[in-house]
């Protein structure tokens, strides 16, 4: 069978050249999705997750179905052969990742763009990062975190071609997610309309980080949410979410 040949000139985004679209933890949800989102516009990819297998499965999709270049760089980025140290608690772990890893990255990346006079970032962060969670009291700080570094570099990068936005998904059928329903009683008694589907929140990611916007929160419930959480006085919100943790079987199934 004849290989297609595969497109390996860059886009133009408003007369910039595109370089390669890194994107991390690109093995499964709502990373694969945006890596699919960003092969669908043409984008050449690099793609970065610990997992070989599944990496090796999805860039030979993109590029069968899609056409584009796609490079694979097999890495857990919460390692000491990442960028950082090695950790061997789970606490410890999770802030390794969505903190540390996500500030090396950015920082190394950040002024090439600049330099350049262009570019483009997007952090995903979590409809957890806007109040605490009590039962995910490191995950919910570590996506707070993030949000908040996103939101301030937005700031910081004004006029210079470069923009940062913070995704912040709210519940999404990703495998975290099933694992969670499976524990618990009161998750898997959560409507599906208040699931969303991982390629649709890359679609709107892929949106908002093409418009340059700094926060996108997919899904008109997790908007609510959101805008709820900025608007309560936090010790109202404390109260709130402690008493859910306290009620459900929900956040301690997942700690």
């Amino acid at each position: 069978m004849t290989r297609t040949r595969i497109r390996l000139d860059p886009l133009r985004i408003d007369g910039h050249e595109v370089g390669r679209v890194l994107i991390t933890g690109a093995s499964a949800g709502i990373g694969a999705e945006l890596a699919r989102v960003f092969a669908s516009h043409g984008h050449r990819l690099t793609l970065v997750a610990r997992r070989g297998d599944k990496l090796a499965a999805l860039a030979a999709e993109l590029e069968r179905e899609h056409n584009v270049d796609v490079q694979l760089i097999v890495q857990d980025l919460a390692k000491a052969s990442g960028p950082g140290a090695v950790s061997t608690e789970k606490l410890v772990g999770l802030v390794d990742l969505n903190v540390r890893a996500l500030t090396a990255l950015t920082s190394l990346l950040l002024p090439g763009m600049v330099e350049r006079g262009f570019g483009r970032v997007l952090n995903v962060a979590s409809l957890a990062a806007f109040q605490p969670v009590p039962s995910m009291a490191a995950y919910a700080a570590s996506k707070a975190y993030v949000l908040a570094l996103s939101e301030a570099l937005s700031e910081e990068l004004k006029d210079t071609g470069v923009s940062v936005t913070a995704l912040c998904p709210g519940l999404t059928d990703t495998a975290m997610v099933s694992e969670i329903k499976a524990g618990s009683a009161a998750a898997a008694r959560v409507p599906k309309e208040l699931v969303s589907a991982p390629a649709d929140v890359a679609v709107a990611a892929y949106r908002a980080l093409m418009a340059g916007r700094a926060v996108i929160v997919p899904g008109l419930p997790n908007q609510i949410t959101a805008a709820w959480s900025q608007v309560t006085p936090r010790w109202l919100t404390r109260y709130v979410t402690g008493l859910a943790a306290r009620q459900t079987d929900w956040f301690r199934s997942s700690s």
